[in-house]
């Protein structure tokens, strides 16, 4: 019986460490992008109502034209 633990074995180590680090980095982007959100509403909050009704269509907009792909895409 030969059992054959030599190359094979750091990519399978590497990819169990890449696994457990990928919802930490998930994670930190995600806390980036919570942190722009909020800093560019509160930014158009003062500039006042009309600036962020046309902010709040465009969003809108993009979240449906999203969710619409998703849906394309999974059928």
């Amino acid at each position: 019986m030969d059992v054959d633990s030599g190359p094979s074995a750091a990519p399978l180590a590497e990819e169990a460490v890449l696994g457990l680090l990928l919802p930490f980095w998930q994670l930190v982007i995600g806390a980036f992008v919570l942190v722009v959100v909020v800093l560019s509403v509160g930014r158009l909050a003062r500039r006042g109502p009309s600036r962020m009704t046309t902010a709040l269509v465009v969003t809108a907009a993009a979240i449906a034209g999203f969710a619409l792909v998703g849906v394309l895409l999974q059928g």
